[in-house]
C-alpha cells in the first residue's frame, strides 16, 4: 500500500453510487484510509433522494431483493454499515401486471404462491408455469456460481466455468427470449414470464436468461424490501463508516485522469489540477466510462478495452415524479408496484417520442412503502412513472449545456410529461385527480448525475456477451485499478453491492473471510 506519510489516502475511489460506498466501506472497516470522489453535487449515486415542494423521491430505488433477514447481502451490509439499515417488506404481492386488455394480474412470493397465481390465470398451461419455475430456480443457482469468479485468477474461474459449462450453456448463453419461447407458446403467458425485464433492463430479445432468472427469481427466494427513510438511507448509513476510519467522502470532485508511475496507477487527478496519490484507485463510474474518461488508449491493453467497448449500453429511461394530495389509497395506489403494457407488447422500448405513447411504463408509490413516511394534513404522498427509451431521443441536446437547450427541448419535455401523464390517468384515473406536483427527467439527467454512456440507467446491456465476459473482473490488467459496481456482477443494488464488495476484496484478500460468512 501507498505510504501514508507521502498521500495520505491508502485507496481513492471514484464514484460514490452503491458500489463506490461498499468498495470503500468495506476497505475502511479492514484498516483503509480511503477517499471517496463523487462528480455530481449529492454523494450516493443514484440511491440518492431529492426533494421539491414538500415532496421526496427516489432517483433510482423502487424496491430490492436479497436483502431479507438472515440473506448474506443484508448481513454484509450490515458489516459496512454504521448502523444498521432498517427495511420493510412490501408485503406477499410486489408487482402487479397490466398487459393488453387483461385483467390485472398480481405477482406474489415465494416460488409456489408465483406458481399458483399463474396457474389460476392459465389453468391450461400447469407444465409451461412449472417449467418456468424450475428454470428461473436454475438460472439463478447457476449465475450465483458465476458471480465469485469476477474476482478470482483466471484459472480458478476458468475451472468453475468449465465444470458448470453445461447449465452455463442453458442459461446464462441464452437470452431470455429464446428460454421462454422453448417453454410456452401462449403469447400472453409468454408476456407475463418477461414483464419485469426493466428490473434489469435488458430487453427479452437481448438479455442473458441468467440475469433474468437471478434478478427475477431474487424476489420470489427472499421477497421485495425497502429501505425505511428512502434511498438516501444508504449513504447515510455506509458513509459514516469511511469517515470514522479517517477516510472522506467528497461531492462536487470530478476525476479528470489516472495518474501513472511506470505503467502503474498511482491516484488520480481532479478536474480543478489536484493531484491525489495512492497505490490504489478502484473506478465505480462503470467499466465503458473507466475506458473512456480514464484510461488512456496507448494503455497496452486493447484486447481487454475492445472486449469492453463491444459491449452496449443498456436502456435508458424517462422519470414522471407525481406528488399527491389526498387519499391516494382509495384512489387506487398500492405498495405493489405496476407493469403496464398498453397494447401487450413487452419486448419494446419507446422511441417515436413524444408523438407515440409509451408501449411500456412500471408506477410506484414509494411514500407507501415507507413506514417513515408522514403525509401530514395535506396527505402528501409521492410517486413515480417511468418510460424506456433510447438514447436516440435525446442525443441532439446531449452536448448542449442543461442551461442553454433552448424552447425546443423546453417543449419536447412538456410533451414527453403529457404523454406519460395522460396515460397514467387512464389506468389510474382517480389518482391522477390528486396529483398537485408533477416533474419529468430524461436521459440526459441520468448522464448529469452517473455520467453513464447514453444515459444508460443500468450501465453495461445484460447480454449473454456481458454475462460471460471475461474482461469485466474486479481487477483490471492495469496494475493499480479495479473496477467495482454494477458492470462487474449486476444491475441493481445487490448486484452494485457485490461489485463494490470484490473489488475491495481484490485489493484487501482478508476481506474474502467477511464474504463466505
Amino acid at each position: 500500500m501507498a505510504d501514508p506519510q507521502r498521500t495520505g489516502w491508502d485507496a481513492i475511489v471514484i464514484g460514490s453510487g452503491m458500489g463506490g460506498m461498499t468498495a470503500a466501506a468495506a476497505l475502511s472497516k479492514t484498516g483503509h484510509k480511503v477517499l471517496l470522489l463523487e462528480q455530481y453535487k449529492t454523494l450516493g449515486g443514484l440511491t440518492h433522494s431529492f426533494s421539491r415542494d414538500g415532496f421526496s423521491w427516489d432517483v433510482g430505488i423502487h424496491y430490492l431483493n436479497y436483502i431479507a433477514p438472515g440473506d448474506r447481502e443484508r448481513d454484509l451490509l450490515d458489516w459496512i454499515s454504521d448502523t444498521p439499515i432498517e427495511f420493510v417488506s412490501m408485503g406477499a404481492i410486489y408487482d402487479n401486471l397490466h398487459i393488453g386488455n387483461a385483467p390485472p394480474l398480481a405477482l406474489s412470493r415465494p416460488f409456489e404462491a408465483q406458481e399458483r397465481d399463474l396457474k389460476d390465470r392459465f389453468p391450461n398451461d400447469f407444465m409451461a408455469i412449472e417449467a418456468w419455475t424450475e428454470a428461473l430456480k436454475a438460472g439463478r443457482e447457476t449465475m450465483l456460481k458465476i458471480i465469485p469468479t469476477r474476482a478470482m485468477p483466471e484459472f480458478v474461474g476458468n475451472a468453475i466455468q468449465w465444470w458448470n459449462g453445461r447449465a452455463i450453456e442453458e442459461w446464462c448463453a441464452r437470452t431470455t427470449q429464446d428460454v421462454i419461447d422453448g417453454i410456452t407458446q401462449n403469447p400472453e403467458l409468454a408476456a407475463v414470464f418477461a414483464a419485469q425485464w426493466v428490473d434489469h433492463g435488458g430487453r427479452p430479445s437481448k438479455s442473458s436468461f441468467g440475469m433474468h432468472a437471478m434478478i427475477s427469481g431474487g424476489y420470489l427466494q427472499s421477497g421485495a424490501w425497502y429501505p425505511v427513510g428512502g434511498g438516501a438511507a444508504f449513504a447515510d448509513h455506509i458513509l459514516p463508516t469511511i469517515i470514522s476510519a479517517g477516510g472522506e467522502a467528497r461531492a462536487n470532485t470530478r476525476v479528470d485522469a489516472l495518474l501513472y508511475e511506470d505503467e502503474k496507477v498511482v491516484g488520480v487527478r481532479t478536474a480543478d489540477g489536484e493531484e491525489i496519490h495512492a497505490d490504489v484507485v478502484i473506478s465505480n463510474i462503470g467499466a465503458r466510462e473507466t475506458l473512456s474518461y480514464l484510461v488512456p488508449e496507448n494503455c497496452g491493453q486493447d484486447d481487454w478495452i475492445a472486449e469492453i467497448n463491444s459491449l452496449p449500453p443498456s436502456i435508458a429511461h424517462f422519470s414522471l415524479f407525481l406528488g399527491f394530495e389526498g387519499d391516494v389509497e382509495d384512489a387506487g395506489a398500492t405498495r405493489s408496484n405496476h407493469w403496464v403494457y398498453p397494447n401487450g407488447e413487452v419486448d419494446a422500448i419507446w422511441k417515436n417520442v413524444p408523438e407515440s405513447n409509451a408501449p411500456g411504463f412500471f408506477v410506484s408509490f414509494a411514500s407507501l412503502k415507507d413506514p417513515k413516511h408522514d403525509p401530514g394534513p395535506q396527505q402528501k404522498h409521492a410517486g413515480d412513472l417511468m418510460g424506456w427509451t433510447d438514447w436516440s431521443t435525446v442525443e441532439e441536446w446531449a452536448d448542449i449545456p442543461s442551461c442553454a437547450r433552448g424552447q425546443d427541448y423546453k417543449a419536447f419535455k412538456q410533451q414527453v410529461e403529457d404523454k406519460l401523464f395522460a396515460q397514467f390517468a387512464e389506468y389510474f384515473p382517480d389518482l391522477a385527480d390528486l396529483v398537485v406536483f408533477r416533474e419529468l427527467s430524461t436521459p440526459l439527467a441520468t448522464t448529469a448525475i452517473t455520467g453513464h454512456h447514453q444515459g444508460a440507467f443500468y450501465g453495461l446491456d445484460v447480454t449473454p456477451e456481458r454475462t460471460l465476459s471475461g474482461a469485466l473482473q474486479a481487477k483490471t490488467p492495469i496494475d493499480g485499478l479495479y473496477l467495482s459496481g454494477q458492470d462487474v456482477v449486476s444491475p441493481g443494488i445487490p448486484g452494485a453491492l457485490w461489485g463494490g464488495l470484490l473489488a475491495a476484496a481484490s485489493v484487501d484478500p482478508q476481506i474474502f473471510k467477511h464474504l463466505r460468512g
